[in-house]
């Protein structure tokens, strides 16, 4: 241990001054000095000064011992950078990132940073917003090693690492996946490309250790191809370096903000990634774009729930009766038809877990999971 590992050791109490002097190799009067100095000029004290250098603000022996207490008593499990964020934003402490973190290193509180591996050169980032976004998940236990886990799907732009929607999913999916999609080009417009994993809800793989199949008819590829995005699919974790990033941040931030904060269910999470999180993400780790311009591009005439929705064609029966998964759909009567007997429908599975039937673009009716009619379509085409 260096000597200053050592000295807080004994400010902390964990172990003696009189020990300390034993494992320094200097006697217990000179020790007492020592104590003396650091009380009264705090870490200055400790400094060796031949070497010229201009002294460093010295810092009070409470504040030392403050700091220290806030990271074992209620930020035990932060990252040092959210742990100073709050020291200093809640708790007035004044620090610097760099002084903290040396501290909390030589305390035993901190993790020293691993050796560098080899060289590799990060990709860089598409020069304007809505070029290219990032779709990923996360299971993690979020509320506490006691509570379930759950699956945190975030979009996030690439040029400048803005995230533009995070929820939790009890499961990553199909209906998470059109969720977010719906949530982004709803707000900012068709975007350019995607980004993604490739899960089963991605693309589908016919032989194991292989890659996708050339031609894909996946429910998320038939909705991006409808509207003009192309997808791509990682070859690694290691090609969504940028999202894999981007969750260690927030592995490393939200759970500990949820536990804080008091939050016990995932609703309540979710609320507060909307109100909180993500807006002080925004604001702390979205950068610049090197083009100010945007991508986005703003949708009309589109059914936005029709289109992200999982599609299954069907033929109506002869009693106008539709029927998906053991369920019986009852149309009702239309003003656009006398019937719909053996017309081809698609039976669509929307985010929300409700069900609809659509004839040539046009909602005829929804249901809930169970059959049950919720409503009837009265208008003739709704667009986005």
């Amino acid at each position: 241990m260096t000597k200053k590992e050592v000295m807080l050791k004994a400010i902390e109490g964990r172990i003696t001054w009189i020990q300390a002097a034993d494992i320094l190799g200097i006697s217990e009067r000179h020790m007492r000095r020592i104590k003396t100095r650091y009380e009264e000029f705090g870490f200055d004290a400790l400094r060796d000064h031949r070497a010229g250098r201009p002294r460093r603000q010295r810092i009070p022996l409470a504040t030392v011992e403050k700091l220290l207490a806030l990271r074992r008593a209620a930020y035990a499990d932060f990252s040092v950078r959210h742990f100073w964020e709050h020291a200093t934003e809640h708790h007035d402490l004044v620090l610097s990132y760099t002084w903290t973190l040396l501290t909390l290193q030589a305390a035993g509180l901190a993790e020293k940073a691993p050796a560098r591996g080899k060289y590799r050169r990060r990709r860089e980032r598409r020069p304007m917003r809505g070029m290219l976004l990032h779709l990923d998940a996360s299971t993690h236990a979020w509320l506490g090693k006691d509570r379930p886990e759950a699956d945190l799907d975030v979009m996030l732009d690439d040029a400048d690492g803005r995230i533009l929607f995070a929820r939790f999913f009890d499961q990553e999916g199909t209906a998470s996946t059109f969720a977010a999609l719906e949530h982004v080009l709803r707000r900012h417009g068709r975007f350019a490309e995607l980004y993604t994993d490739r899960g089963s809800h991605f693309c589908r793989t016919s032989r194991a250790g292989q890659g996708p199949d050339e031609v894909q008819e996946g429910q998320v590829t038939r909705a991006l191809r409808t509207v003009g995005i192309r997808q791509i699919l990682a070859r690694s974790p290691e090609a969504r370096g940028r999202s894999e990033r981007a969750f260690g941040t927030i592995q490393g931030r939200l759970p500990q903000e949820l536990k804080l904060a008091g939050i016990t269910d995932y609703e309540a999470a979710n609320r507060y990634l909307d109100a909180t999180f993500v807006p002080d993400f925004n604001r702390r780790f979205t950068v610049k774009p090197a083009q100010p311009e945007s991508a986005f591009v703003a949708l009309a005439g589109i059914d936005l729930r029709l289109m992200l929705s999982s599609q299954h064609d069907r033929v109506v029966g002869n009693d106008n009766t539709v029927s998906f998964n053991r369920l019986v759909l009852q149309l009702p009567r239309s003003t656009h038809r006398v019937h719909y007997v053996r017309c081809p429908v698609l039976v669509h599975e929307f985010p929300d877990r409700t069900l609809g039937v659509s004839y040539q673009g046009r909602l005829l009716a929804t249901f809930s999971q169970q059959g049950d009619l919720l409503t009837e379509a009265k208008t003739k085409r709704n667009a986005a």
